[in-house]
């Protein structure tokens, strides 16, 4: 069931080629790139075209959700649904209150005042997954820190389910969450519109939120779009390693596993054990689980693309760790804590046999819109500075002026800037000559 290789018997090239992503094949950035180019030059009509054929949804009255199918939605969850939600971002919003930018302002100078302002992003597009699955708790993750920081314009896209709109559940959870600005559009063709303001939709200053190869592709082309939006992280299809010693519980180790194989058939996961005979046992339990599971078939197509890679000692463990760099990174070993402090690349950390990745999905407080793809050897997951810009202002009076200019007139006459040290000396010559 999963690939079993010996970390010591390979060399840099077939590590790399181990630990490759199921996505990394797709087509999805030339599609991506047929897409943007598509709403670029033809704007709604290449929106509707594509919405027709992919999501099977393209009201003639627009993509937005009215105020009264938001509030009929809200209305319609149960009193328990409706307590996880609050609770859930209860918790999100405490820990993400404690972030954010500081403004700070400091003299660089006698008579120079050097400060940095911050403010938040003016349009912030929110990107939910819902294809398969609502998920109302992506929309947590990424609305909290968006209210915290103090977005001026929060809109949300998400998928609608063929022919029937957004399932209900998240409109009543984005309701409750106090937004009300959502649309029923998904995939690359919703991202295009909302990165370059066509359709209906605002145009987005930055996008935030996890998708699919093609949702993923989509934003990154984006960004490097003259117009288009920026974006957050480079978020595509899920993926966990599972760190384990001979103190693990293979059923905890299995379900964890299959937690985010159901996920998506383009997840991967990873199993990083000491014997091969561990991998057997969470084999075992894998196919007790996976009978019991509605979305069996998706983690089965998963599973096909995972790993279990068998380390010698700890060090290799933490190798293997960082040479994958793992959005989900679970360790289950005999002192997590001091494995966790040894590894520099992962997403997030869950510890310990009492700590699904699951908890920090849904509930925990960290935020789980994080990086894939190895990507976590340069980015970490959303937060509240995502929402936030700085701007840096500089005044200098007369002191200042006549202070800084020795040094930036030397500098302009090295770098052959002529305008830029004069700039500077006549500045210097009139505040001499006023002190004077």
């Amino acid at each position: 069931m999963l690939t079993r290789m010996i970390w010591s018997d390979l060399d840099e090239d077939a590590r790399g080629a181990l630990f490759a992503r199921p996505s990394a094949s797709s087509d999805a950035f030339d599609v991506a790139r047929e897409v943007i180019d598509a709403v670029a030059a033809n704007g709604e009509a290449a929106v509707r075209d594509y919405a027709r054929r992919f999501d099977g949804w393209a009201p003639s009255e627009g993509f937005r959700v009215s105020a009264d199918a938001l509030t009929e939605a809200e209305r319609r969850l149960s009193n328990e649904a409706r307590d996880a939600i609050l609770r859930a971002a209860d918790a999100v919003r405490r820990f993400h209150a404690e972030q954010g930018y500081r403004s700070v302002e400091v003299e660089t100078w006698p008579g120079a005042k050097a400060q940095r302002r911050v403010t938040p992003i003016e349009v912030a597009g929110l990107y939910v997954p819902a294809g398969t699955a609502p998920l109302v708790s992506t929309l947590v993750m990424l609305a909290v820190p968006a209210q915290i920081a103090g977005a001026r314009r929060i809109a949300v896209i998400a998928p609608p389910r063929r022919g029937e709109g957004i399932e209900p559940t998240l409109l009543g959870a984005a309701r409750l969450l106090g937004l009300d600005e959502v649309y029923a559009l998904g995939g690359a063709h919703g991202v295009a519109a909302l990165g370059l303001g066509v359709a209906g939709l605002p145009k987005a200053d930055k996008i935030f939120g996890p998708g699919n190869a093609y949702v993923a592709a989509a934003k990154a082309l984006l960004a490097q779009t003259p117009g288009g939006a920026a974006t957050d992280l480079p978020a595509g299809p899920s993926e966990v390693m599972v760190v384990a010693d001979e103190t693990a519980d293979p059923d905890l180790v299995a379900i964890d596993l299959l937690s985010q194989a159901e996920h998506d058939r383009m997840a991967q996961v990873v199993l990083v054990v000491r014997s091969d005979e561990f991998v057997t046992q969470v084999e075992r339990s894998i196919d007790r689980w996976l009978d019991k599971l509605p979305r069996a078939e998706t983690a089965r197509a998963a599973l096909a693309n995972s790993r279990a890679v068998i380390v010698a000692d700890e060090s290799e463990a933490i190798e293997a760790a960082d040479g994958y760099a793992s959005e989900h990174l679970i360790v289950q070993t005999a002192d997590p804590r001091g494995f966790a402090d040894r590894v520099r690349h992962a997403g997030s950390i869950f510890l310990g046999p009492w700590t699904p990745e699951a908890a920090g999905d849904y509930a925990g407080g960290p935020n789980h819109a994080l990086p894939t793809a190895g990507a976590a050897r340069a980015y970490g997951g959303v937060t509240v500075e995502m929402f936030q810009k700085t701007t840096t202002l500089l005044e200098l009076d007369r002191e200042g002026a006549a202070a800084i200019a020795p040094v930036v007139e030397t500098l302009a006459a090295l770098e052959g800037l002529d305008a830029h040290r004069l700039a500077m000396a006549v500045r210097r010559e009139r505040a001499e000559g006023a002190g004077s």
